[in-house]
């Protein structure tokens, strides 16, 4: 039954709606009401994306059985049309006929499109602003173009909530969306969200700009669009529902940086020590454009990764001595001034495991590499009396390493008349689970310990190679975990609960060994 949608009932929606919004689709209409009931039990806002359906109006009566006995849940239609990156190929009348009979059937807000908006006749919107409330939604997948001229048109319809979603290009692409919801969102609530990998920040900090909800998947797969968040790992790791104006904002820098389990672990740690932070992924390979970023949304402090650690020492203000040495930054921190400050914690994460098990000073160790990584392993054992040699694929770049470290150079030929006391690999090869490689053959493993500083897979060929052999090894899990503490240690001030982080990081690695000795940070 229509119905005119009161100030007070819109003010009473508004006010109950969650920070996460699931999107929901399927094939049929049973296989969606199934979802609608599962995701209902932990989110109470939920999108339906009617255009999946080939006959969405099959959907609605058992959808008026389960909106009578759940008041509690607020549903979105969506019929997303075609040309503006959905599935419904009707016209626009017909879409809008479905988005009323999923009105009348309960749904409390339905999407249309700013285009769909503009071919209506002025009686078919006023149908739809009488059965309930109006979202009127823009998407961008090219780029993030124009957005407070699109803000504008939108508003000209006088929704009730505008959705703006664009494609980040960049990683700065998201602060221009930051801004449009801290300008606009007080004058109408507005949804804005970057898709795309890049794009990803967006989904957590643009409630914190004013975003009124962000879309979320119900599961890994299940996505709607481009860079969309489970709800799980929304509320889960990033904590979501906790994010403020107050809240800092930590991330990892580089490309690629999906795989990182940085996010997890820092994440928890943040959760551990009731710090109000969130750790995020930042995906670039762009030094220019990541600080633009650290400054203007702004970040507090950063974990740095390739390609960057090198490039990024430029920008700095200031570095400490050892970062000055290695030529590379692996951590950066932001000060109230706004300076920019450099630190390298990838040396204890390559020290401190090593100290464990055995005396460095006089020890025979190799180091396979010569990128940021591989400089801080390098001059770290260099500083703790280790003799140490360097190979690299690139024979001169190795070279020059090994004459700065005051170190030796051995070619990949030799390697089998060496016996050494380490030996770390500190290059990315292997770290593709589904073509295993290793840097090494298993006959040039001539050492008592390998230590592996890839951490995911956790267990590559090299691993398995060394295993094999009966050598000691020393999973990138420990230097992850010790270099990830270090970091935190600077960002706060704080001790670093490490053995949490060090659990955090072997279950989300599905690793099923407890962690031995305790982790020092």
């Amino acid at each position: 039954m229509n119905f005119e949608v009161s100030n007070y009932a819109l003010h009473h929606l508004r006010s109950r709606l969650p920070r996460i919004c699931i999107a929901l689709f399927a094939a049929n209409p049973a296989d969606l009401m199934q979802k609608i009931e599962v995701a209902a039990h932990d989110n109470s806002l939920l999108e339906l994306r009617l255009d999946y359906l080939p006959r969405p109006a099959l959907l609605f009566p058992k959808l008026k059985q389960f909106t009578a006995f759940h008041r509690d849940i607020v549903l979105i239609a969506t019929c997303r049309r075609a040309p503006n990156g959905g599935k419904f190929r009707g016209t626009p009348t017909s879409q809008v006929d479905i988005l009323l009979k999923a009105a009348a059937a309960g749904c409390q807000l339905v999407d249309i499109e700013v285009e769909t908006a503009k071919s209506l006749k002025a009686k078919d919107m006023d149908r739809l602003r009488r059965s309930c409330s109006l979202v009127i939604s823009s998407h961008d997948y090219r780029g993030t173009r124009k957005l407070e001229e699109t803000w504008e048109q939108m508003r000209e319809f006088s929704p009730d909530y505008i959705k703006i979603v664009s494609t980040a290009r960049t990683l700065s692409d998201n602060v221009k969306m930051m801004r449009l919801l801290e300008q606009r969102s007080d004058i109408v609530s507005t949804v804005g969200v970057c898709m795309g990998e890049q794009g990803v920040i967006s989904r957590v900090i643009g409630v914190r700009a004013g975003s009124a909800f962000t879309f979320a998947a119900a599961q890994s797969g299940e996505e709607t669009a481009p860079g969309q968040i489970t709800a799980r790992v929304l509320r889960d790791v990033y904590r979501i529902d906790m994010v403020d104006a107050a809240t800092k904002i930590y991330g990892v820098a580089g490309d690629p940086v999906g795989h990182s389990l940085s996010p997890q672990m820092m994440n928890t740690a943040f959760r551990r020590e009731n710090i109000n932070a969130v750790y995020l992924a930042l995906q670039t390979a762009d030094a220019s454009d990541l600080l633009k970023c650290v400054r203007e949304i702004p970040i507090q402090g950063l974990s740095i990764t390739m390609p960057l650690k090198q490039a990024i020492v430029e920008h700095l203000d200031k570095t400490d001595a050892l970062t000055e040495k290695i030529g590379a930054c692996n951590t950066l921190i932001r000060s109230q001034e706004g300076k920019l400050y450099g630190f390298n914690t990838d040396v204890a994460g390559v020290v401190r495991p090593l100290e464990q098990r055995l005396n460095l000073a006089g020890s025979r160790i190799l180091v396979i590499g010569a990128g940021g990584a591989a400089r801080a392993a390098v001059f770290g054992l260099r500083d703790r009396g280790a003799e140490v040699w360097v190979m690299n694929r690139t024979a001169e770049k190795g070279q020059k390493l090994a004459r700065q470290a005051h170190g030796h150079y051995v070619s990949h030929s030799q390697l089998r008349k060496l016996d050494f006391d380490v030996i770390v690999n500190a290059t990315p090869v292997g770290m593709s689970a589904s073509r295993p490689q290793s840097p090494l053959e298993e006959p040039e493993l001539r050492a008592k310990y390998v230590f592996e500083m890839i951490y995911t897979p956790a267990e590559t060929k090299l691993v398995k190679m060394a295993r094999a052999k009966g050598i000691q090894v020393i999973l990138g899990s420990e230097m992850f975990v010790h270099q990830g503490a270090r970091q935190f240690e600077i960002w706060t001030g704080k001790p670093a609960p490490a053995n949490e982080m060090h659990r955090t990081v072997l279950h989300a690695l599905g690793q099923n060994s407890n962690l031995g000795r305790p982790l020092t940070a």
